[in-house]
Order: structure tokens, then C-alpha cells, then sequence
């Protein structure tokens, strides 16, 4: 590295400070996301056709209301009695796979949703997902 500095430099430099210009602080994190408004419901000791109901209202309010991130909590279906049910897989809970295909197959809510997907674990993991609703 050399000690010279060229004219071109110096004369940019010069300008930049005659102009009392300020540069933004990268250091500092300017983060301007909107924070979501999250509202959640468990579905645990539903039986599917209760839970659609519920999952179905609960959308439709939340949306009314101007929530943004939707918590559902369904189980991971260790519990239910299905294996009982000579008919229903023994490998798959009721309400897991059965509540999103519900909202999934329902034209009205999808309408007002932006994305569904699987929760973190924090919000329940492999028992739970999300629902981003659209802007009203």
C-alpha cells in the first residue's frame, strides 16, 4: 500500500466534505418491519368436524381484525384414538393433515391467506403451523 493519494481522490474528498453530507451508519440496524399482529388456537380434544368449524371461524375473525400471523395448534395425533378405526391410517393423525387440507380445499379462506407452513419448534414443531393472512 502506497502513502500517495491521487488528486482525483483528494479533490472527491474535498467535495464531500464541503457538502456536509452524511453517510447512514451501517452499524446501526434500521429494521422497519411491520410487527405482526399473531393470534393462535389449539385444536387438542377436537374432533375434525369441530375443528373445522372452529378453524374455519377463527380464520374468517382474524382476518376481520386485522391479524397477520395465525398460530394453529392441531397435535401430533399420538393421542388420538384412530387406531381404533379399522379405516383410518394408523400412521397419520386426525387433525395434522386433516385441518390444512381442510383450509387448503376451502376457496373462501384461501382467498384471504397469504401462506401456510410448519411451525418452529418454539410455536409447537411437527404439532403446529402457521397461517399468514393477507392484508384487509
Amino acid at each position: 500500500m502506497t502513502d500517495n493519494i491521487s488528486e482525483k481522490d483528494k479533490k472527491d474528498w474535498e467535495n464531500f466534505l464541503s457538502k456536509n453530507e452524511k453517510l447512514p451508519n451501517k452499524d446501526i440496524k434500521l429494521d422497519k418491519k411491520i410487527p405482526l399482529k399473531i393470534r393462535s388456537i389449539d385444536l387438542h380434544g377436537y374432533t375434525l368436524e369441530q375443528a373445522n368449524q372452529s378453524i374455519e371461524n377463527f380464520i374468517i375473525k382474524s382476518y376481520q381484525e386485522k391479524i397477520t400471523k395465525l398460530i394453529v395448534v392441531t397435535g401430533k395425533g399420538i393421542h388420538s384414538q384412530n387406531e381404533k378405526d379399522p379405516y383410518v391410517s394408523k400412521d397419520l393423525s386426525i387433525l395434522k393433515y386433516s385441518v390444512p387440507e381442510f383450509i387448503s380445499n376451502n376457496k373462501n379462506l384461501m382467498k384471504i391467506i397469504y401462506e401456510m407452513k410448519d411451525a418452529k419448534i418454539d410455536d409447537g414443531g411437527d404439532g403446529a403451523f402457521y397461517i399468514f393472512l393477507k392484508k384487509k
